[in-house]
Parts: structure tokens; C-alpha cells; sequence
């Protein structure tokens, strides 16, 4: 991939509003698969890249000097592993360069880009793809400086807004909706039901409450996976309706699009349990709960909403604190393009010094003898030759930019525009 310019950032991916989930479940990238993927990447020409595989997103956060390229490249790669055409997953994957991908890799990292804004463990997973990809070489300076800022960035977030707290007042909802359907937690079933965050957020929060016993469910193929890292045991799906039957509290997290309690199913399972109460928590986006669950007997349903309700969170309020934390979300992006523009300047402020030092010992070694006045002059000759002549070039050829042109001259050597004059001739010539 040949290189245009300084590296730019760039992501594509499919994130939980443009994809399925069965998308995202064939693109997902495990660490055992990260080697190969990194390997492609880098043979395809992208250097810098870290991946980040989660419920919400499978997606490439990257830097480089040919982003759209990039892109392409990406989409080829996420093409071959979906066993698809890359036209066939165009359609479900977003893809941002430039700024636009600098904002995205801020928010994604302040938690502002998931189905539940504010879930804490996001700038956990952002952190450990970025360790992943430092450790197979893909990190360099510039990507480098992209996530630190956006670490940094992150940070503000968490502590100058109230944002994370809407994710920490759903799960203490949570808790206490089951403390008050169950009483003492630590004889009850849990059933988490998909692989959402928050399935994650509740079942944890459930755990350090006293539940024992717990156990995952889902119709991705990476269910054992996960309940493997969660520590608690696995049920294949096609065994739904038994564990249905067992489960005290049901946890849905799951956000396929369609239906994974039914209200046949859960009628079923309650009548297997003697209708002894059920806690089902639906934290699917959009709903995994059959609406008419809620008609039944001994089914406590509870959405995001309810939850939400109950932690007496105000919905102007959220909003407010999405607002302020989207400004310092801002804010850093634009700190971060400004720190760029002034590292990326350092080079030539360097070249145009040594010049400067160089026409200055080529005027003392011309006339070792020369006195002061003297020398000083031919060396302002001298400095101002090439400057003098492109900008009577560029009053001659380019029109209106002449004037950009004398702007750029003014401010760079902190002239007064009413007497942008001095010593110099008029033709700015070396008189030698």
C-alpha cells in the first residue's frame, strides 16, 4: 500500500447499529485469532491497527497514510473470514477516516458509542486490544498518540460527568429488584440469556449479591467462550426450555432482533415450576422478551426502562451528561489534531534552522574579515532571497492566494501588515 501523506486514522467494523449479530458472531476474533489477522493486515499494508471483538462490535481502529485503502483492505479481510463476498457485508459495516475516526476511537473508549453509554468494562476491552496489538507490532508512534489521548479523553468522561452512572444505577436496580422478588440471593438460579454487556454487568453484580449458581445461554457460537471467562457454567441452547424451568432470574442481553423468551416457552417453564416466581431482566437492544410474557402469572418482567425507573434516573439528565461528556469528547479530538499539527511542523522548524546556520557560516567563511554590519547584511540578503522571490512568484501567478500568501509571511515573522518593510532591497537578492 503505497504511502500519500502523514497517517491518518481510520475504522471500519460492524458495531451493534449497523450489523446482525449473526455478522458479528462470524467476524468475531478471539486472541488465538489475532495473530493471523494481524499478519493479513500487515501484508495488505496496514501497519498500525488494533481490533476490538466485543458483544456491541467487531472493528479495526487504525492509522494510516492511505486510509481508504486501508478500509478496503479490512473489508477484504473481514469478507474472507465471514465466508462472504466483500458486496454481500458492505452494507453492515461502518467505516470513518480523518477526524470522523478520531471521534469515533474517543467515544468508543468513553464508552459513548455502546448500547448501554457509560458500561465500564468498554476502556477495559479498548486497553487490552491495544496491549494485544502493541504485542505483534502493529502499535507505532502515531496510533500510539491517538489512544493515549483518547485514554485521557475517557478519563474526563468518567470523572467530570455523571455518565457512568447510569450503567452502575441499572445494575444496582437490578439487585434489588431480585432482593426484593427472591429475598436471600444466594440459593437462587441465574440464567443469563445472550452475550450483551449487559448480561455481563448484572450477572457480576449478581454474583458479588451471593449467587452461586449461574449459567449462560445463547444462540451465539461463542457462548462456551464466554461463560468460560464469566466463570459459571455453560447450557447449550437447544436445552432453553429446561433451563428456562430452573432459572430463579433470567438475564436477556442478547439484542438479535428477534424473540428469545417466548410467552409459549416461559408458560411452559412456569408451569414446570409450579409457578414459583420468576425475575426476567431484559437488557436486549431491541427486546429478547415476547411482550405478552408480561401478561403472565408469576413473571416479573423488567426492561431497561423499568430498570431505569427504578434507579430514578431522569432522561433530560442523561442527556445533559451524554452532551458534556460528547464536548470533552470533542475537546480532545480537536487537542489531539492540534498536538499532531505542531509535532508534525517540528522537522521543518529543524531544516529551516540548520539553513539559516548554514547560509550563516557561508557568509563568515566567504569574508572571515567583513565587519559586523557588513556580514549581518548579506546574511539578511541572503536568508530572504528564496522567501522574497516565491512570494513575488505567488503575487504573479495565483491571483487571490497572493494574499493568503503575505498573511502566512506576516504571521510567520510577526510583522506589522502597515509596515511589512525594513533593510531588505527590494529585490531580496543576495548581492553577492
Amino acid at each position: 500500500m503505497p504511502a500519500h501523506g502523514p497517517a491518518e486514522p481510520f475504522v471500519i467494523g460492524a458495531t451493534h447499529r449497523s450489523s446482525t449479530i449473526v455478522l458479528r458472531d462470524r467476524l468475531f476474533i478471539d486472541d488465538a485469532a489475532a495473530p493471523d489477522l494481524f499478519r493479513r493486515l500487515a501484508e495488505a499494508g496496514v501497519k498500525q491497527a488494533i481490533v476490538l471483538s466485543t458483544c456491541d462490535r467487531v472493528e479495526v481502529q487504525g492509522m494510516s497514510a492511505s486510509p481508504l485503502e486501508a478500509i478496503d483492505a479490512v473489508c477484504r479481510i473481514f469478507a474472507d473470514r465471514a465466508g462472504e463476498d466483500t458486496a454481500a457485508i458492505a452494507g453492515e459495516l461502518e467505516s470513518l477516516t480523518g477526524d470522523s475516526a478520531a471521534r469515533r476511537i474517543f467515544g468508543v473508549a468513553a464508552s459513548l458509542e455502546s448500547q448501554v453509554i457509560g458500561e465500564p468494562q468498554v476502556l477495559g476491552q479498548v486497553k487490552a486490544g491495544h496491549r494485544l496489538a502493541t504485542r505483534y507490532g502493529m502499535v507505532g508512534p502515531e496510533l500510539e498518540s491517538l489512544l493515549q489521548d483518547a485514554y485521557m479523553a475517557a478519563k474526563r468522561v468518567r470523572t467530570e460527568t455523571p455518565i457512568a452512572e447510569r450503567s452502575v444505577t441499572l445494575v444496582s436496580g437490578a439487585v434489588q429488584i431480585a432482593r426484593d422478588v427472591h429475598g436471600d440471593l444466594s440459593g437462587v438460579n441465574v440464567l443469563i440469556l445472550g452475550l450483551g454487556d449487559m448480561g455481563d454487568l448484572i450477572g457480576g453484580q449478581l454474583r458479588l449479591a451471593g449467587v452461586a449458581r449461574m449459567a449462560l445461554t445463547g444462540p451465539s457460537r461463542r457462548s462456551e467462550a464466554e461463560a468460560r471467562r464469566m466463570g459459571c457454567h455453560f447450557t447449550p441452547f437447544e436445552a432453553l426450555d429446561d433451563a428456562l424451568a430452573e432459572a430463579d432470574i433470567i438475564v436477556t442481553a442478547s439484542g438479535a432482533g428477534r424473540y428469545l423468551v417466548t410467552a409459549e416457552a416461559m408458560e411452559q417453564a412456569l408451569k414446570r415450576r409450579r409457578h414459583r416466581p420468576v425475575l426476567v431482566i431484559d437488557g436486549g437492544v431491541p427486546g429478547d422478551v415476547e411482550p405478552a410474557v408480561h401478561e403472565l402469572d408469576d413473571a416479573f418482567v423488567y426492561t431497561l426502562d423499568d430498570l431505569e425507573l427504578v434507579a430514578r434516573e431522569n432522561r433530560a439528565g442523561r442527556e445533559a451528561a451524554a452532551e458534556d461528556a460528547w464536548r470533552i469528547v470533542d475537546a480532545g479530538v480537536a487537542a489531539w489534531r492540534r498536538s499532531r499539527a505542531e509535532r508534525d511542523a517540528v522537522p521543518t522548524l529543524v531544516a529551516l534552522r540548520e539553513r539559516f546556520e548554514a547560509i550563516r557560516d557561508e557568509i563568515l567563511a566567504a569574508d572571515p574579515k567583513a565587519d559586523a554590519g557588513e556580514a549581518t547584511r548579506r546574511l539578511v540578503n541572503r536568508l530572504l532571497h528564496a522567501p522574497s522571490k516565491a512570494l513575488r512568484d505567488v503575487a504573479a501567478n495565483a491571483g487571490e492566494d497572493a494574499d493568503e500568501a503575505v498573511r502566512v509571511v506576516t504571521r510567520l515573522f510577526g510583522l506589522a501588515e502597515e509596515n511589512p518593510g525594513g533593510d531588505v532591497n527590494e529585490n531580496g537578492n543576495d548581492e553577492d
